[in-house]
């Protein structure tokens, strides 16, 4: 029997483990399956919490549509009949303490068209003008090794980019986007440019795709998405899930592996997958050669607070589902989910729930890391009385830190993965690295990489097995 060890209870690695069990079932192959988290619960950044009629989403707070992994998973787990789609609603953005509607037909903040241009009331017409500057601007003095931002700006104009662009696409990526790559964060982007000699072409030639998934972007569950994990559980047969459990050690010996937990007691096992953030990764993997690029990737860190209200939804602004905040502005906060009017299924009684979030680029986080989990539910009544004009006492606040879990992909980062990667087979062949410190921060990509490296296992012990027959 063959034995695998997935370190890490996340996305990545539960998707890793049903993905195994999957393929062995239909190549007829005799697993045995280990998973060791560390938690109490898996999960990973995907934690679910209810609290008087309320449910949050105290990491992510859902799952993007429409990459295929996603779909194909939820079928495969029988999960149809538990999902829950967004409200559709406008994404505001508060420039100057005044809330600008992100148009219709935009995708992170980049137009689509002329008529989503000429909609937004952030852009001056002298920015507009720039920004048709791609309709002309074929050429493509481009590789998707260059920052987003020099990318965007050479073809929109630095207005749009500034005002409309920066501020979603930082807040899903957490980084300066003069220092993430094209391929990190929007490669179909310089393939628009490639193919069709104009960003905006090419998403009119897509228009109805991303149309039809406007209507249905998020995914959640009726009770949340700790319902996934749940799910990949029960359907998990031949497998030992480690709770509360760390691994200390990772040795290499005769056989294959043995993996060390905190009990003191080894694991044994033929490959090991590393689904854990890089800093863990790194600690089990001493080879001086893993240091120097280990220390290459960069992590982001958030504090979140959810504030909860005897107030109906209707209190906030027509339609809208949140803000994310540009400059100019009195409040502290980076972005702000109207949770309630984005999930119905998180308040039973049709009450306000509101989230907050401060992140790593926030000139004042360093000062808000120090603070109290009281003084930071001050901050976060303060920004929305400001942003909201909202001035009745929260019924509850939670407050929740998480501290460098983000990765950000600088313009080292592929380079810096690459170089590991060889490493990997140079040293450990049959350790394998996993999850968004890597390959994507997307769940779609996370689960997509978990099923990617269960098929590499599975294709090498095939290998063997034809090679000892």
């Amino acid at each position: 029997m063959r034995k695998v060890v997935v370190i890490g209870g996340g996305i990545t690695g539960m998707s890793t483990m049903h993905y195994l069990q999957k393929q062995a079932k239909e190549q007829g192959l005799d697993l045995a399956l280990t998973l060791i988290e560390k938690d109490a619960q898996i999960g990973g950044k995907m934690v679910t919490k209810q609290r008087d009629g309320y449910l949050m989403e105290v990491g992510a707070d859902s799952i993007v549509s429409r990459h295929a992994s996603v779909r194909k998973l939820i079928e495969e787990l029988q999960l149809e009949d538990r999902v829950v789609y967004n409200d559709t609603g406008v994404s505001y953005i508060l420039t100057e303490n005044q809330l600008h509607a992100i148009p219709e037909d935009s995708v992170f903040g980049i137009p689509m068209n002329e008529q989503a241009l000429n909609k937004s009331t952030l852009i001056s017409e002298e920015g507009k003008k720039a920004v048709l500057q791609d309709l002309e601007k074929t050429e493509l003095p481009f590789t998707t090794n260059h920052s987003v931002g020099e990318f965007l700006t050479y073809y929109l104009g630095e207005e749009i980019v500034q005002k409309q662009v920066a501020p979603v696409l930082s807040g899903v990526y957490s980084g300066d986007l003069n220092k993430l790559t094209i391929a990190s964060t929007l490669p179909y982007l310089f393939e628009y440019k490639n193919e069709f000699g104009s960003i905006m072409r090419g998403f009119e030639a897509n228009k109805a795709f991303y149309q039809e998934n406007a209507k249905k972007k998020f995914i959640s569950f009726k009770n949340g998405l700790v319902e996934l994990f749940e799910r990949i559980e029960e359907t998990l047969e031949n497998a030992t899930i480690l709770k509360n459990t760390s691994a200390e050690l990772l040795k290499q010996d005769t056989n294959g592996y043995k993996v060390q937990i905190d009990t003191g007691e080894w694991l044994d096992a033929d490959e090991v997958v590393l689904a854990v953030p890089h800093q863990v990764a790194q600690k089990l993997l001493k080879e001086e050669p893993f240091q120097r690029d280990f220390e290459e990737l960069q992590t982001g860190s958030i504090i979140t607070v959810y504030l909860a209200y005897d107030l109906p939804n209707d209190v906030l602004p027509a339609d809208g589902t949140g803000y994310i905040v540009s400059s100019g502005n009195d409040v502290n906060c980076n972005a702000c989910t109207w949770t309630s009017r984005k999930w119905r299924h998180t308040s039973k009684d049709d009450k306000l729930l509101i989230r907050m979030f401060y992140k790593k680029n926030n000139p004042r986080f360093k000062e808000f890391c120090q603070m109290t989990n009281n003084e930071l539910a001050q901050i976060a009544r303060q920004d929305i009385e400001k942003s909201l004009k909202i001035t009745d006492e929260p019924t509850w606040i939670d407050v929740r830190k998480w501290f460098d879990a983000m990765p950000i992909y600088n313009l080292q980062h592929k380079q810096a993965v690459e170089r590991i990667e060889k490493q990997m087979v140079k040293y450990h062949p049959h350790v394998h690295l996993a999850g968004c410190s890597y390959y994507g921060v997307g769940i779609g990509l996370c689960i997509q990489n978990g099923e990617e490296v269960a098929t590499r296992i599975m294709n090498q012990f095939i290998q063997t097995q034809r090679e000892f027959v």
